[in-house]
Order: structure tokens, then sequence, then C-alpha cells
């Protein structure tokens, strides 16, 4: 007998999407589970169908697989599917919500199975600010932190010194339950010693049984070179003691690079100004900078205009990819515009004027200014 198609057998258009097929799957589910239809043969069956098809198609590669071969591009092995196949009982309480948990006495309650032993301790996240040049040669820098730690008295057991956890009788040590109903097994973690497994009758009063305390921890980051503002540095075992002495977690610093004065970041680049006098920008001159890599010289040509920028190569951030490489430094001219001219400085200038042919007036006061346009008039229109 020939195979349904999967879209059909939950009902579903080609194009449903993972919502669309979780709630046909409910539907079908609660309307076929055989605990429901006990004088149905035909149950079973149509139930064993719907979980088949909702294990291929809640997949996005088992059901592209199934779109572009059909049956053929998806295999469950010799004997065709079964509910070992199923993968998807983690979302029981999500697919099928208050029926199996009816089905249960409600012992499930929707969490999910914890091995027993230790589990890794909780990461950590810190900020820190630094200047612009410990991101460019990397920086050292001690945190302060606050985190749990274990339990010096009890060694992180959680019991009294001179006792010691017992094995927990509902679970026999094991963590977790096991409950059977229908044609599901479900095992969830146990209720009783919340999956640790065991029990501990006389807590260490220092940590109050839990095997961690609170504590001040100083710890030294290296802060690579190239980091920009938004990097998370991952310090890997910096982070909270594991409970049952598990693990540490990490601790991850978020870094936030304050403003220069003089340099500005541009990717890879750094961007600074270099401010020229008119006769440095006129004559041209030959500058010295100072780089985060020490003194540099730019050649300014005569003739150079506010914007006229220069690439000094390899000056720049370093390539958080490979800091053995750095991006440039770009310097762009700004040509200061002078104030408060001495007497001899403002003669030159209109010298200067005078020899370029321009007409300035700024140099005198405004009446003589308005008697020299009175006279331009005159001689213009009357040819005084």
């Amino acid at each position: 007998m020939a195979k349904r198609d999967y879209y059909e057998i939950l009902g579903v258009a080609r194009n449903a999407s993972l919502d669309e097929i979780k709630k046909a799957y409910r539907r079908v589910a609660k309307q076929f589970h055989p605990d429901k239809n006990p004088d149905n043969p035909q149950a079973e069956a149509r139930f064993k169908e719907a979980c088949e098809a909702y294990e291929v198609l809640s997949d996005p590669e088992k059901r592209a697989n199934y779109d572009r071969y059909g049956h053929d591009g998806v295999k469950f092995g010799r004997g065709g599917f079964t509910y070992e196949n199923f993968t998807h009982f983690a979302d029981v309480e999500d697919i099928l919500g208050s029926f199996f948990g009816s089905m249960f006495g409600g012992a499930a309650g929707g969490r999910t199975h914890r091995r027993p032993g230790p589990e890794p301790g909780r990461d950590l996240k810190v900020a820190v600010t630094i200047d612009l040049e410990d991101a460019v040669h990397g920086k050292e820098v001690e945190l302060a932190l606050t985190r749990l730690e274990v339990c010096q008295d009890c060694n992180g057991t959680g019991a009294k010194p001179g006792t010691r956890s017992v094995r927990c009788p509902q679970c026999g040590g094991r963590g977790s339950v096991r409950m059977q109903q229908g044609f599901f097994s479900i095992t969830t973690t146990c209720s009783r010693c919340d999956g640790t497994g065991e029990i501990v009758d006389n807590p260490c009063p220092t940590c109050l049984g839990r095997g961690r305390v609170n504590e001040k921890s100083r710890v030294k980051v290296r802060i690579p070179r190239g980091v920009d503002n938004g990097t998370l540095v991952r310090i890997s075992g910096e982070g909270e003691a594991g409970p049952r002495n598990g693990p540490r977690g990490n601790l991850y610093v978020e870094i936030s690079v304050r403003p220069h004065d003089t340099f500005q970041r541009d990717g890879d680049d750094l961007v600074m100004p270099l401010p020229l006098s008119f006769s440095q920008a006129a004559l041209g001159d030959e500058i010295e900078i100072q780089t985060f890599y020490g003194p540099e010289k730019i050649i300014i040509p005569a003739g150079t205009q506010t914007g006229t920028r220069f690439r000094i190569r390899g000056k720049g951030m370093p390539r958080a990819a490979d800091a053995r490489t750095h991006g440039d430094l770009i310097v762009y001219t700004v040509v200061k515009t002078p104030t408060n001219l001495s007497e001899r400085e403002r003669e030159l200038f209109m010298e200067l004027a005078e020899i370029n042919k321009e007409r300035i007036s700024a140099g005198k006061g405004f009446f003589e200014s308005l008697k020299d346009g009175i006279r331009e008039l005159k001689r213009e229109y009357f040819g005084e």
C-alpha cells in the first residue's frame, strides 16, 4: 500500500509554516491518540502516521528532502518509522498541551530532563572602557568581580562538614524519572532532588546547602589589539563556579573605546586633521606628526588646499582578524585663517592682494571703504 502524502496526513498546504504544521499535528494527535480511541483499531495507525509526518515536516532539512524526492528522500531504517525515530518529545508540552499533562497527572510539568552530575556555572558579562591608544596596542586590565565560588567549608558538596549527601530515594540517584503512557515514554527531571541524584539532609551552615557562596574576586584580562566598540572578549573559565563542583562558566568583557582628541577611527583606518598656516599651504613645508607608532614626516606641496589627504600606510588600527597587519593613517589638511593680525601683517596681506589684483576693503575702516566705493561709482558712471 502506497504511503500517504505527509501534507495530506496533517491537512496542511505544501507551503504551510512551522506554526501551522504544529497546530495541525496537535489537532490530529488529539483526535487519533489510541488512549482516547480504545475501540478504534485504526487510531494507532493514524496516530503513528501523524507522528511520522510531523517528524519530517517540522525538520527543515528532512522537509526539503521530502519536497524534492518524496518518501525516497526520507529514510527511517529498514523497518520504517517507529516511535524511536520521533525526536520531538521535548516539544510534547508545546504540541499537545494539557492533554499529555492529564495523561501523566501533571508530573512532567514541562520540565526537560537534566542529567545528574556537575553542571557548568553561569557566564558573566562586564563592561570595560579603554582609550583608543589601548585599542591600538592592547592592554591588561584588572577587573573586580562578585561571583559564586565553591564553598570552602563543604568543598562544594552543600553538606555540613563531617556529613555527606545521600542518594535520592525517588529517582535512585539517576536524577530523573521515567513515565510510560500508551506508546510514549517520557523522562523528566526528578522533582525531589532537582536532577542532582542526591539529597542533603544536613546542609552546610556557610552556604546553606547550596555548595557555593558569593565572593569578591579580581581577574586580570588581556584586551587584544584592534578591538572596537561592542567587541566581546571571551575569557574561558572565569565565570561563576558550577553547582556541585561543576566547571566554571565563562567571562565576557564588552569593550567601549573613548573618543580621542586627535584621531578618529574609520574601520581599520585612523583619520586625523593637520592644521596648516597660509604660508605653509602656499609655500609648502615638511611637517612631523606624532602617531601611535612614533613620529612621521609629511611633505606638504606648495599650493596645498584644505581637505588634501595624505595616506600613511600601516599606521592605522591593527586588524582584528590578523593583528600583524594594520590599516592606514589618513591625514587631511585644514588651512587656518589668521586672526588678530598685526599692522605689519595686515600691510603684507594688502600688498599680496594688490599683486594678485584683488580688491580688498577689509583692511580699511568702514568710512574709508565707503569713500573708496563712492569714488569707484563716480569713475564708472561720471568718468571722474
